[in-house]
């Protein structure tokens, strides 16, 4: 009875993208918007709750209210301001962001995305409990150095502009100025003094730092924490970024913009003048999955600044708001913030950029996203069925020759005729007009849209909290059942999705076993076990995977699976095969340089091998 084996060509493309999707993992490791527009104003309200804000010591009695005066030189004089009061800050909002800024150091201490919620259903607030701090460190004329973020600044609303001065006298001063536009994502900030030029040491540059603990939005905390990164670009518009995991820190030169990016969401630091120098850092917080895990990274950037005339001028922008390709889009002209989000390089990036995104947006006008995936999934599969095609009649020729092939094998069996063995089999492919790699080279085609979907499901902003059957959010994992233990690499949830790929998965790579059913070669590894192993991590790897991506793995699968069944009993005709490989063995061939070269390296090796024997 005749052993059923796989054909190892095939395999051997299927076992390359398996081994290049687990690389690529390893290495890349919503509520709708509401759109109605608000008619809401910027305002301004001064508090005295002391709320997430930082706490300061300002001495009450006069003789130790001087001494703090006299520690601080001339920024002495903000310390008596009736604006240097505990717990004192100006609220500003528009119709998508809402800010606190802080009395003490004129800084962001809550910022709120509006219309957005986390997975627990709560506010999405991307500065809030001291996560944040923005500080400049200023060195003075007698020698004291200070830091911003300690003193106090005297708040002014006007319109929607919020001046923050940290004055030195009613003439002079420090002023940072925020102004938040209608319906936009975007603040402007700038930074610059007015007569300090004889108060600050003009000869050591003041050091801009930026720091920010992300928190944690999303389900699954450590799948999340893969797409935690900062990101930078610098020099000539070239981009960056630290790594995921541990801890990593890096410089930079001629910096244009930071992201401290939050897996879909983002806080920009925007220069219109390029930072000469600045470091990066980030540190891992996330190492294991649970409800107490509430922070993903630390984030930490520091820019030295130049002094213009002896003074600070800095013209910045910050964007706290959704990663969303198309809201990012809008200030690609200037800034490019859109290279923030993971698209994939190269090719992959192309693919989404030019054709995935505009058909996904075109679908979700009509229907829902989970619809939209599968019919997306559906004309994927359908442009890519030619290449099946030609994958599925390479299997079909093989079939037709597995006879052959297993008489060479009976003919020439032992280790001794091994190089003979596969210079009759290099031979009959020759002449019957069939190339054995050409079952792997259609597999190896469709790797770049393969990959280009990898990277844009966990990153599509537009499926976040969207649901589609049984999964309540399409950007993280679908969990029908919780387990009360953690399994290693798996979790302590059932995902279904993942489940429904694997077992199509399996279903076709059974389905091309059972077309091709090569004879095993002796020598040649046996890949059958490839077959089981992998579906098995697959479901392994996708349970904690964006169900959206797992969805489309599924519906891939199946139709797959579907179109192979319809080339083999409607569109292939075995015999019309057979026959036309019995036509080309009649006909001479020219031997190409490639086998010619295949050939005669084995004739060198085999003659090698002789001569050994005699020898021996």
């Amino acid at each position: 009875m005749e052993e059923k084996r796989t054909n190892i060509y095939s395999l051997i493309g299927m076992m390359l993208m398996f081994i290049i999707l687990m690389y690529y993992m390893y290495n890349h490791q919503p509520t709708k918007p509401n759109t109605q527009t608000s008619t809401k104003e910027t305002t301004q309200v001064q508090k005295t709750s002391t709320d997430n804000v930082p706490t300061a010591t300002i001495p009450t009695d006069s003789l130790e209210l001087s001494k703090y005066q006299e520690q601080l030189g001339a920024f002495g004089y903000s310390a008596v301001l009736p604006s240097a009061k505990e717990g004192s800050y100006t609220e500003i909002e528009n119709e998508l962001l809402k800010l606190k800024v802080s009395n003490k150091g004129g800084q962001i201490i809550e910022l709120l995305v509006k219309n957005q919620k986390t997975y627990q259903g709560k506010p999405v607030y991307l500065v809030k409990d001291n996560n944040a701090s923005f500080s400049i460190e200023l060195a003075t004329n007698d020698n004291r150095t200070l830091h911003t973020k300690d003193l106090y600044f005297e708040p002014s609303l006007s319109g929607n502009t919020l001046s923050m001065k940290l004055k030195v006298s009613a003439t002079q001063y420090l002023e940072y100025t925020y102004m938040l536009h209608p319906n936009e994502y975007l603040l402007d900030f700038s930074i610059h003094s007015v007569g300090l030029s004889n108060v600050l040491n003009t000869g050591k540059v003041p050091v801009l730092s930026w720091n920010l603990t992300a928190r944690r939005m999303e389900k699954s905390v450590t799948y999340e924490d893969r797409y935690v990164q900062a990101i930078v670009q610098y020099e000539d518009n070239r981009d960056d970024k630290l790594s995921a995991g541990g801890e990593d820190s890096e410089e930079f030169k001629q910096i244009h913009w930071i992201d401290f990016k939050q897996h879909l969401f983002s806080s920009f630091l925007i220069t219109d003048k390029p930072f000469a120098t600045g470091k990066l850092s980030s540190k891992n917080l996330a190492n294991s999955e649970g409800e107490n895990v509430r922070k993903t990274k630390d984030f930490s950037a520091v820019f030295p600044i130049a002094y213009n005339s002896g003074e600070i001028s800095e013209s910045l922008h910050f964007y706290y708001g959704p990663s969303d390709y198309h809201l990012l889009k809008k200030y690609d002209k200037e800034y490019e913030l859109t290279k923030a989000i993971p698209l994939g390089w190269g090719i992959f990036g192309w693919i989404n950029k030019w054709f995935v995104i505009p058909v996904f947006d075109f679908l979700s006008k009509f229907m829902s996203m989970g619809l939209a995936i599968i019919v997306l999934t559906i004309i994927v599969r359908i442009l890519l069925s030619p290449v099946q095609y030609k994958s599925y009649l390479s299997q079909a020729k093989m079939k037709v020759l597995r006879p052959e092939i297993e008489e060479i094998n009976n003919k020439y069996k032992g280790q001794e005729n091994a190089m003979k063995r596969q210079q009759e089999t290099m031979a009959l492919y020759s002449k019957a007009g069939v190339n054995p790699l050409s079952g792997c080279i259609p597999a190896l085609l469709q790797m770049p849209v393969f990959f280009a979907l990898f990277s844009f499901f966990p990153t599509a902003f537009m499926l976040r909290q969207e649901s589609f059957l049984w999964a309540n959010d399409l950007s993280s994992y679908d969990s029908i059942a919780q387990l009360p233990f953690s399994i290693p690499f798996y979790g302590n949830h059932v995902s279904l999705f993942p489940i429904l790929a694997s077992v199509t998965l399996l279903i076709y790579m059974l389905m091309t076993a059972g077309q091709t059913q090569q004879p095993q070669q002796e020598g040649m590894p046996n890949m059958k076990f490839m077959m089981y192993i992998s579906p098995l991590m697959m479901l392994f790897f996708f349970n904690n995977y964006a169900s959206g991506l797992s969805l489309y793995y599924f519906i891939s699968n199946l139709i797959t699976i579907f179109i192979m069944l319809a080339i083999k009993y409607w569109i292939i005709d075995d015999k019309r095969i057979h026959a036309k490989i019995q036509e080309n063995k009649q006909k001479p061939r020219k031997e190409s340089k490639f086998q010619r070269k295949m050939r005669e390296m084995m004739e060198q090796a085999e003659a090698q091998r002789n001569a050994q024997n005699k020898k021996k």
